[in-house]
């Protein structure tokens, strides 16, 4: 099984992320029916506070990881990057439920920062997020696929080095797109 999926990184990475990607927006879109999942309203309403707190998890597990890998140690990078990957399907289940149910948030800012603060903001983070997508998976599924040694001689440090840089910047503006939402007071 192992074989076939090293043999087959890069289809695999496109199954996956075209899969995750159609529940994402299919989520976003409205296309998944609120009434098949179970409300629990002190849940709906923690939940972009948890998932500001699980993003900024993330963003120390992604330093932690680069640091490690950086300084040769591949035990420590993958522990970090496993935590990183962990943390950001907490979020991920998290967030889908909240839109399932209640829909995308709201801004509560003037218009202007809603046009030329707030949006742009919101419009790079999910273009980072998402282009990420393909990214993680491919380094995961190499990750998994290959011995350590031959790691090192894949594509996986250079797309690793994209994918980290690219997922922590999507990270650290989830929690400034929260903060516009939930912290300011406009």
């Amino acid at each position: 099984m192992q074989r076939r999926a090293r043999d087959h990184v890069g289809e695999l990475t496109l199954v996956l992320s075209a899969v995750s990607l159609a529940l994402v927006f299919g989520t976003a879109g409205g296309f998944v029916p609120s009434g098949v999942l179970p409300r629990i309203d002190p849940l709906v309403s923690a939940i972009p506070h948890l998932n500001a707190l699980l993003s900024a998890t993330a963003l120390v597990s992604i330093t932690v990881g680069v640091r490690a890998i950086r300084r040769g140690n591949v035990a420590r990078h993958r522990r970090a990057m496993v935590a990183t990957t962990l943390v950001f399907v907490g979020f991920l289940a998290f967030y889908l439920y909240r839109i399932a149910l209640v829909g995308p948030s709201e801004f509560p800012g003037p218009e202007t920062a809603y046009q030329f603060v707030y949006l742009p903001l919101l419009a790079v983070h999910i273009l980072l997020a998402v282009a990420s997508i393909p990214l993680v998976y491919y380094v995961l599924l190499v990750a998994v696929t290959r011995p350590v040694a031959a790691i090192r001689e894949s594509p996986h440090p250079r797309i690793g080095r994209i994918a980290a840089a690219l997922w922590a910047v999507s990270f650290g503006l989830g929690i400034v797109v929260y903060g516009l939402l939930y912290v300011v007071q406009w």
